[in-house]
């Protein structure tokens, strides 16, 4: 494989793996975009600190492991599995240690 192709493909990972963690991310932080019980609880600060950084996250995990995998072995399909591989164990463990702030609902 050509060294402009695998750069290519590092940049398509990154950008998946970003995608990807932005639609997983999302649905978990609707409930701080639009502010629950009669938009009492909006938190916009899920848009400007936890967005930049999930997406960042998403495109640098998977990244690295396609650097690291396809400098260690040089072989693209390993590299592309191990990519895979990180980019989906950081979306779960984003997905089950990320929880937005939920205030209670009625306050007396």
């Amino acid at each position: 494989m050509r060294e402009e192709i695998k750069g290519l493909a590092g940049f398509l990972v990154a950008g998946l793996g970003a995608v990807a963690a932005l639609l997983a991310w999302a649905p978990l932080a609707r409930v701080n975009v639009e502010g629950g019980f009669e938009g009492l609880h909006r938190d916009l600060s899920v848009l400007y600190i936890d967005l930049p950084l999930v997406a960042a996250g998403g495109a640098l995990v998977p990244l690295t492991f396609w650097l690291l995998t396809l400098r260690r072995f040089h072989r693209p399909w390993l590299a592309a599995l191990a990519a895979v591989a990180a980019a989906a164990l950081g979306i779960w463990a984003l997905t089950s240690w990320w929880a937005p702030y939920r205030a209670p609902e009625f306050a007396h």
